[in-house]
């Protein structure tokens, strides 16, 4: 018996001859878009319906589903085959990216249900990061819409250059070619700036199937293609492989002392066993010896592959790097020009340190200056020094280290980027780079021959920043003055950073919001590590209100270098103090903008030193700061007296 059903279950030469043409089919992967409720999950419904890719226990699960959930009556509801969450389904609106593979004769797809809802904007770019086309969705009775517009915008800035403007529900208009035409006759208005090679307008019902998967004799006054028979034939670029060669390192394998091999998926182009190729960041050379894949060595691999790739030399090329084709090599740079997707509540601020990561990297940066935000319904460059939730900006970046790249518009791979909030640790946008900028091809670091170690020597000193962070009135200029005197009186070689002295020259031209706040931070830490490399003791006695200016600050010091001292006292204490009579005027409105008022204070969670200062005098203040500072130059002095182990 087991030798008969094995028999009966071994494969036949006809499923391995439907095997291999439904590997030579071509594959498109697109993506759903545009405003809430224009019928995105429905018309994925639908074509998987129409498709005959749903078996019958689903068909029998998705019709009680409809009774439960559904808002189509007595018909089935076919948004509820993608809408999978319940949260979905009892709201009715799709919230994460639903993912759903078919297939026809012709084609194989991969379709990407992203969300309407303006708060899972980020949602809709990941589905379009991958997508060669986009089906842009519009309730015919509502007509172009501001997410509509927005959609579009991060379709064509994530390089997707085909649209399908699938006019749905038109059924609810009685079929009108008049109000057909006018909405694409608006589309074609606002997307004609956006680059899109094809934009194909269909009318569609996707409720009842009108021109999804055939035509529909509803509307005669159409003569264009149903929705399958445009995806079955649209030709989008096999870009990937004819691009310059790309391998992203992504893990270093070394099972033992005979085996050296880079691991990753090939980005773009193509690699053969012999090709030269180069690391990106150093530029040293190397030929391909072996490539290693599941199943055996390779002659050849090409982009999507996933192999090892073993070379001639034994150069160092670490994770997070690339390798290359010497004939076009990607840019290495640590400033560049960038397209800007915000998907954050709290606003994007110039200034304000953030974790950049591409294929291939991750490092910290900043946007040095927000060129200007686009208005998402007309296209206008406004000036602009924030950008809010799903507003799309255009910025330069800075970032701690070089990094390697292209241009998006050369490969979308290696020329996309992802912020990350250094706090929470959330993607908060998503970028496309436009260029390098041309001074960071420019300038370059001047090697000195005195550093910091010998300025310190000859002063008798380490240096240390004490970084002050507390609110208007709690203290801290006190503190850090009486600190300066008794730090002087001993012989030290200090300075202090004031906040409202700053503000008088160096910083005379920010004002209080939050982006100003953060570049005011961001001036004087660059400040501050200068006068440490000249080996001072730095005394920064500034409200500093964002943990995550603080952070960036401590980044760009030497370690141990960054002393936080948080002066905790209450508001209402320094509400009484006063001593400006700035809290007096920002409770009545007169200030705008004013720390603990209407401006968030962000408490140090592990700050070096915690001054709680009620019920205390300055002077026991500094005897603690003294203390700290002596401990650390014994602590430091007997490490070193050890051979620093």
């Amino acid at each position: 018996m087991r030798h008969i059903l094995a028999k009966s279950l071994a494969p036949t030469d006809g499923i391995r001859e439907y095997m291999a043409i439904q590997e030579k089919k071509s594959l498109l992967r697109f993506l759903t878009c545009g405003s809430v409720d224009d019928g995105k999950s429905t018309l994925i419904g639908r074509l998987l319906s129409d498709t005959k890719q749903i078996f019958e226990d689903q068909l029998a699960a998705l019709e009680r589903d409809s009774r439960k959930h559904g808002t189509t009556g007595d018909d089935i509801d076919f948004a509820l085959l993608v809408d999978g969450l319940e949260a979905e389904r009892e709201q009715g609106i799709t919230i994460d990216v639903a993912y759903r593979f078919f297939a026809t004769p012709k084609r194989k797809f991969i379709v990407a249900d992203t969300p309407g809802h303006e708060q899972y904007t980020r949602n809709m770019a990941t589905g379009a990061s991958t997508a060669d086309l986009a089906i842009v969705l519009i309730d015919a009775r509502q007509g172009v819409l501001r997410q509509t517009r927005r959609h579009s915008i991060i379709a064509s800035l994530l390089g997707i250059r085909h649209i399908v403007l699938a006019v749905n529900k038109i059924d609810l208009v009685a079929f009108d070619q008049a109000v057909f035409d006018r909405i694409v006759e608006d589309y074609r208005q606002f997307s004609h700036e956006l680059g899109f090679q094809t934009i194909v307008p269909i009318p569609m019902s996707a409720r009842y199937g009108d021109n999804v998967t055939s035509r529909s004799d509803k509307t005669a006054w159409y003569s264009g293609p149903s929705l399958i028979e445009h995806l079955e034939t649209v030709s989008v670029d096999e870009a990937a492989v004819g691009l310059p060669f790309r391998f992203p390192v992504q893990y270093v394998n070394r099972p033992n002392l005979d085996f050296r091999g880079f691991a990753g998926t090939i980005a773009s182009g193509s690699v053969a066993q012999g090709d030269e190729v180069v690391v990106a960041k150093s530029g040293k050379a190397s030929r391909v010896k072996r490539i290693v894949a599941h199943g055996g060595d390779l002659a050849q691999a090409v982009a999507g592959q996933a192999i090892t790739l073993v070379l001639d030399d034994e150069v160092e090329v670490s994770r997070g790097n690339l390798l290359v084709s010497p004939a076009a090599r990607p840019q290495v740079a640590d400033q560049f020009a960038a397209n800007i997707v915000w998907f954050d509540e709290a606003a994007l601020l110039p200034g304000r340190s953030y974790i950049l990561r591409t294929e291939t990297d991750q490092t910290s940066a900043t946007v040095t200056d927000l060129k200007y935000r686009v208005n998402v319904n007309d296209f206008a460059r406004e000036a602009a020094k924030s950008l809010d939730m799903n507003e799309v900006g255009i910025c330069n970046i800075s970032t701690r280290a070089p990094i390697a790249f292209d241009t998006f518009a050369d490969n979308r791979t290696t020329g996309a980027f992802i912020l990350i909030d250094r706090i929470t640790n959330a993607t908060v946008g998503a970028g496309m780079i436009l260029h390098t900028l041309r001074r960071a091809e420019n300038i370059h670091w001047q090697s000195l021959d005195v550093g910091k170690r010998g300025r310190s020597d000859l002063k008798g000193q380490r240096p240390a920043v004490f970084w002050f962070t507390g609110l208007s009135g709690s203290g801290k200029s006190t503190i850090a003055n009486l600190l300066e005197k008794k730090l002087f009186a001993s012989g030290r070689h200090t300075y202090i950073l004031d906040g409202d002295n700053v503000r008088h020259g160096l910083n005379r031209d920010l004002g209080f919001t939050d982006a100003d706040r953060v570049e005011n931070i961001r001036r004087v830490a660059e400040v501050a590590k200068l006068m440490a490399d000249a080996g001072l003791i730095v005394i920064v006695s500034f409200i500093s209100p964002f943990s995550a200016e603080r952070r960036m600050a401590r980044e760009l010091m030497a370690d141990g270098e960054f002393v936080e001292v948080f002066v905790d006292t209450p508001f209402e204490e320094c509400a009484r103090r006063d001593p400006k009579g700035l809290y007096a005027r920002a409770l009545n409105g007169e200030i705008k903008n004013f720390t603990g008022v209407d401006s968030p204070y962000e408490a140090p969670e592990k700050p070096e030193i915690h001054l709680k200062t009620l019920g205390k005098t300055a002077e026991e203040m500094v005897e603690a700061l003294e203390h700290w500072l002596n401990e650390r130059d014994i602590a430091e002095d007997q490490y070193e007296a050890g051979g620093g182990i």
